[in-house]
């Protein structure tokens, strides 16, 4: 592996478990806060912000274990996809809830998720070719 690639490598490392401890916190607090608390600028549902909370928490697993593991690597660009569309929906609601500032957050998130998505690509798509 040249040098480059490695240092690419560990930098999709650590931008996968920075924003897997994100997605690990975040979906946790959607699963054990009350109600009350998860209230948003646009009112969703509680069961639609619990549903939430556990993609975040699969996408979370996602993104670290199948490399860790090695097993099915090419889950990890899967659950960097999916956390995209959930922070893609997460900007526009903000945004549709009178606050554009806040919807920063979800989109730096979705463009860490999405350069992980890219950066992930061929996981386990590598044939060794004699």
């Amino acid at each position: 592996m040249s040098n480059s690639r490695s240092k690419s490598s560990r930098w999709l490392w650590a931008a996968q478990v920075l924003v897997a401890l994100v997605f690990l916190l975040t979906g946790t607090m959607k699963l054990v806060l009350p109600a009350a608390a998860l209230q948003s600028p646009v009112p969703l549902p509680v069961p639609f912000i619990r549903f939430i909370g556990v993609c975040e928490l699969l996408g979370a697993l996602g993104l670290v274990l199948p490399g860790l593991l090695r097993i099915r690597p090419r889950l990890t660009t899967a659950a960097a996809v999916g956390l995209v569309l959930i922070m893609t929906g997460a900007t526009v609601v903000t945004i549709m809830g009178g606050m554009p500032l806040p919807a920063i957050g979800p989109f730096i998130l979705g463009g860490l998720a999405a350069t992980i998505a890219y950066g992930r690509r061929d996981w386990g798509s590598k044939v060794r070719r004699t």
